[in-house]
């Protein structure tokens, strides 16, 4: 040990003659630092075909991958008010509705055997659909690719299952106060009418029809309205021989109308949105802004960053650092490329500081026009921009899709060039010059969205309130169901082939308790989380579930009486109600609640789907104004798939769990493997590590702690 210190010393002693003291600094200002490099990425080839449609071809030869991308002018802002959601339906069943040769689970399976992927999705103003294979398999991928793009079958079960999944979003768009907040701002911004504000309603998805998705494409999908993006390890010229042969005969079509802008803002004054069930409050302040191409965007563009970069902003420099009235508050002057943007600054604070906040964030944007920006705010804002320019051109797909987008929007090629160096011309006179003359405190729109009960002060004593009502329009019953209005006779006799596979009505019947104890991942935003729940279900409607998270223990319970959870940490707390009628919900589509109670539920068979090489027929069982639908295998009685309505953040749209295994237990035969897709991705999977029938339960555990 000894010999061991002397050579710490003696190595301390080496160190400090090898690499002397360094000079002290007071602060990071006196750290000089060289500037930035100037960044001259190699660019995309550009190649125009005769028909109208322009092809960028970008080499990057890091990995054995190709990814092309047709973007389809034409979106959102297209479709009719009155069948508003149809680009949403359009982009989901576009793929999965396959071909007139290959239906979408064909597709499926031809893509999977080859680690391939064909998606395609709908924007404001655009489509697209997007191949991503391996260089080897290009030449075998790529033609059903060109077939989907050009003709896509639309099949009608597939855009059911899209209307489904729109369906669930509105019932869900009032779930979070923020996603409120904005898009009623935004509704406040641009007017009611405005095409980047109409939403989806119950009425609407129903009167979308295939035909509708049919015209929506002839409409746009020509080449002179497409540009198409290719990256990847290729040889360019045999790519631009292959594009060309693919694309040159493709004849034009219409052309794709310019962007209307209908703008029609809400007078300024105070809105407010009630909503019961939050502990905070968010608020929004909103009018008119600008568009890309202003002159005064650069200078713009550094105003926002004084305004609103993160923790050196002003925003969370005087609202959350040195008042304590927020976690988060951010915003700006919004500028789009092609249509005049929004003022927008929000934030979200505790419910009892909301007109203190509301006066806050008010007195910062007036400081916009009132308090000089120093020096340093603008040489810091300046430097933040630049640092951030950078990571929009550190690979190839970036440099690719940035001249697809100035291809898309009509802007100079060069335009991504000369934007450091016009940035770099900002002084503080232009920023105090443009915060002058774009915003505008006195013509702000105020948005509370929020529970006043619980503000420190009645929202009247600041001015006269103009209520919002957020009410989802219900629609005729026919547009809201997602289900048969009644159960038919095909759909009982299904029922009972499940039963009998289950173990029969008389074994079910006996079913008292369960309990079961799974192992499961789910992927989050965060990674991969594993999770072993220890679940008790005593019929017909008490449940408790222990969960065993990489965060602690949680343990949630609910029965008529009370519905609680116990959190690592914090102790026992009420289930809010919105999560407490999601989890009542989904316990009434449990596979024995459904079984040993088929008399609280509707069943009727509505058609056949292949599920692996079965034709499944579709089980659609409802109950409480909600479905669930069960693949059956016709010949054993099986459940093969469930899809149901996702519940909770991670949740969201239709989930489907594929049952991989099953296993018996005291005569009852249950499902022991699954996993759960949704949009198209796998997000989870399990296993049953166990099954008790009938145990014995202490009615204890259903108790609530004291305190």
């Amino acid at each position: 040990m000894k010999s061991l210190r002397v050579h710490l010393i003696a190595a301390t002693a080496l160190l400090a003659f090898a690499f002397p003291a360094l000079p002290q600094v007071k602060s990071y200002k006196e750290i000089k630092t060289p500037p930035l490099r100037k960044m001259n990425p190699p660019q995309p080839k550009r190649v125009q075909l005769d028909n109208g449609m322009t092809i960028y071809l970008m080499v990057d030869r890091e990995l054995p991958l190709i990814r092309g991308t047709a973007h389809v002018r034409g979106g959102e802002r297209d479709e009719p008010i009155e069948k508003a959601g149809l680009v949403d339906i359009y982009g989901r069943s576009w793929r999965t509705g396959g071909t007139q040769t290959k239906t979408g689970d064909e597709l499926d399976e031809f893509l999977e055997s080859r680690a391939a992927r064909i998606e395609t999705s709908g924007d404001d103003d655009s489509t697209a659909a997007s191949l991503d294979v391996l260089k080897e398999d290009f030449d075998t991928v790529f033609p059903v690719y060109l077939d989907l793009l050009r003709n896509p079958a639309f099949r009608q079960d597939k855009i059911d299952l899209a209307k489904t999944f729109e369906r669930t979003l509105i019932s869900r768009r009032n779930d979070e106060p923020g996603q409120i907040t904005v898009r009623e701002a935004q509704k406040l911004g641009y007017g009611p009418n405005s095409p980047y504000t109409h939403q989806p309603e119950y009425s609407t998805v129903a009167a979308i029809t295939r035909d509708d998705l049919l015209a929506f494409h002839k409409r746009f999908v020509h080449p002179n309205n497409i540009i198409f993006g290719v990256v990847g390890d290729f040889d360019p010229a045999q790519m631009e021989s292959k594009l060309r042969q693919a694309f040159a005969s493709w004849p034009r079509g219409p052309q794709a109308p310019p962007p209307v802008m209908v703008s029609n803002p809400a007078k300024p004054g105070l809105y407010f949105v009630a909503k019961s069930d939050v502990t905070q409050a968010n608020i929004a302040m909103v009018h008119p802004g600008i568009q890309r191409n202003n002159p005064d965007y650069y200078a713009v563009a550094v105003m926002n960053e004084i305004l609103s970069n993160g923790f050196s902003g002003r925003l969370m420099q005087h609202l959350r650092s040195a008042r304590g009235l927020t976690y988060g508050v951010g915003g700006g002057l919004q500028a789009p490329w092609d249509h005049p943007g929004l003022f927008m600054t929000r934030m979200a604070t505790k419910s009892g500081t909301t007109l203190e906040s509301i006066d806050a964030l008010k007195g910062e944007v007036n400081d916009l026009i009132t308090k000089p920006f120093t020096a340093d705010e603008l040489a810091q804002a300046k430097e933040s921009v630049l640092n951030a320019f950078i990571f929009t051109m550190d690979s190839p797909a970036k440099v690719l899709n940035q001249q697809i987008l100035l291809e898309f929007y009509g802007f100079p090629s060069d335009y991504f060039q000369k934007y450091p160096s016009n940035i770099e011309k900002v002084t503080a006179a232009d920023v105090a010059r443009v915060a002058k003359k774009y915003v505008n405190p006195n013509q702000l729109a105020v948005l509370v969205v929020g529970n006043e009960k619980d503000f420190e002060k009645p929202l009247s004593s600041i001015g006269a309130i103009s209520s919002i009502d957020i009410t989802i329009p219900e629609g005729t019953p026919a547009q809201v169901a997602a289900k048969p209005a009644a159960g038919n006779t095909e759909g009982m006799a299904l029922l009972k082939k499940v039963q009998d596979f289950a173990g029969g009505k008389a074994k079910l019947d006996a079913i008292n308790a369960v309990r079961t104890t799974t192992s499961a991942s789910r992927k989050t935003p965060q990674g991969t989380m594993d999770i072993e729940v220890d679940s008790v279900m005593v019929f017909p409607d008490r449940q408790r579930s222990v969960m065993k998270m990489p965060m602690g223990e949680m343990t949630i319970v609910m029965t008529p009486e009370a519905s609680f959870m116990v959190l690592p940490g914090m102790g026992t707390r009420d289930v809010p109600a919105s999560q407490r009628d999601a989890a009542r919900a989904e316990a009434r589509q449990e596979m024995l609640t459904i079984l040993k109670n088929p008399d609280k539920y509707t069943f009727a068979v509505t058609g056949t789907e292949k599920v692996g090489g079965v034709d499944a027929k579709v089980l659609e069982i409802s109950s409480d104004g909600d479905s669930v639908k069960w693949y059956v295998d016709p010949a054993t009685g099986k459940v093969l798939r469930k899809v149901s309505r996702g519940r909770g953040p991670m949740a969201q749209g239709d989930q489907i769990t594929d049952f991989t295994a099953w296993g018996t237990f005291g005569g009852i035969t249950v499902p022991t493997a699954f996993t759960l897709t949704a949009n198209g991705e796998q997000v989870g999977s399990g296993q049953v590590k166990s099954v008790e029938i009938n145990p014995v339960i202490d009615p204890k555990v259903f108790e609530k702690p004291a305190g």
